[in-house]
């Protein structure tokens, strides 16, 4: 099964790298992982995707509830909450059919165009991750050139928040 944990980290040095050893040293394995600071910024924000039964899940919160940088974490698929990814790709449109194709797809998606030459578009793209792999099958007719994704961003809904108190 799959699960979005969401972690209040010390912004410090080996940091991450700590958070990445936890998971490696117990063969866990992260599909997705994002850290950017905080309105705090002694703190980060670290988003991990990874799979496994909830008794595995319970165990690497345990063990990251340990790590001395966590100062805070949350399991973001435990309730009610919003996630999203943004992609960046870029494909090869150099004849005018080619390119009204693109364009047409990235409007059905609600992509944006941010970037057009001679032979090739780049595409924003942002949505949850079924969504983005939606918008890579309806490309399949099309040359892509070069993906780019973020990883999963989440938040819970509503009241529930990952803060200091």
């Amino acid at each position: 099964m799959r699960h979005i944990i969401s972690i209040l980290i010390e912004n410090e040095a080996g940091a991450l790298s700590r958070v990445a050893g936890l998971f490696s040293a117990r063969g866990y394995n992260i599909e997705s992982l994002t850290v950017a600071p905080t309105e705090d910024a002694s703190l980060s924000r670290m988003t991990i995707v990874t799979t496994g039964t909830d008794r595995i899940i319970e165990q690497i919160t345990k063990q990251l509830n340990k790590l001395i940088d966590v100062v805070k974490l949350m399991e973001l698929s435990d309730g009610p909450h919003i996630e999203r990814e943004m992609m960046l790709i870029k494909v090869k449109a150099a004849t005018m059919d080619q390119r009204d194709d693109v364009k047409r797809l990235s409007d059905i998606f609600r992509g944006r165009i941010i970037d057009v030459t001679a032979s090739t578009y780049t595409i924003e793209l942002t949505g949850a991750g079924s969504k983005l792999d939606s918008f890579i099958e309806a490309l399949s007719e099309h040359k892509i050139l070069e993906t780019v994704r973020s990883g999963v961003s989440g938040i819970a809904r509503g009241e529930k928040c990952l803060q200091l108190n």
